[in-house]
C-alpha cells in the first residue's frame, strides 16, 4: 500500500458505501480520517468534498470521496489546487489513475458500485505507483493551467 492514511469524504448517497469501505480500511490497519457526512440525510456534497480535499492536502495523503455516481464529488474535488481526481469504474480505472494520472483522490459511486468491487478498486488504486515517464509533463500541465 502506498499510504498509511487515507481521507473519506461523502455525501448521503456515498455514505453506505464509506462505511463499509471506512470498515475495511480500518481493518487493513489504515488510519482513516473520515470527513464526513455522516449518515443518509441529504446534504449539498460540494463542502464535503472541499474539506476532505483540504485534509488529503494537508495531511499529505490519499483521498477517496463518494457519491450517488461519483461524478459531481469528482468535479468538486477537481476545483480544488493540488487534486488530481479520477472517477474509478473497474479494475483498470483505479490501475491508470494512478499509473498515468497520479490521482491523489479517486471517486466512487455508491449506488454504482458493489461494495467488493470497490473494495479491490480501492486496494489497486492505492497500491499502483505514478509512472511518470511521458505522464510527467501531462500531469504537470494539470496543475499549471
Amino acid at each position: 500500500m502506498r499510504t498509511e492514511r487515507i481521507v473519506l469524504a461523502a455525501d448521503h448517497a456515498g455514505f453506505p458505501l464509506k462505511e463499509i469501505l471506512k470498515e475495511y480500511l480500518v481493518h487493513k490497519g489504515m488510519d482513516v480520517i473520515d470527513i464526513g457526512t455522516f449518515s443518509e440525510e441529504s446534504v449539498d456534497y460540494p463542502a464535503i468534498i472541499r474539506r476532505g480535499c483540504a485534509a488529503v492536502l494537508e495531511q499529505g495523503c490519499t483521498g477517496i470521496v463518494l457519491g450517488g455516481s461519483g461524478n459531481g464529488e469528482a468535479m468538486a474535488a477537481n476545483k480544488v489546487a493540488g487534486i488530481r481526481c479520477a472517477v474509478v469504474y473497474s479494475d483498470e480505472t483505479a490501475r491508470l489513475a494512478r499509473a498515468h494520472n497520479d490521482a491523489n483522490v479517486m471517486s466512487l459511486g455508491g449506488r454504482l458500485t458493489d461494495p467488493e468491487d470497490a473494495k479491490r478498486f480501492v486496494d489497486i488504486f492505492l497500491a499502483t505507483d505514478f509512472e511518470g515517464g511521458r505522464h510527467v509533463q501531462r500531469v504537470e500541465d494539470l496543475e499549471t493551467k
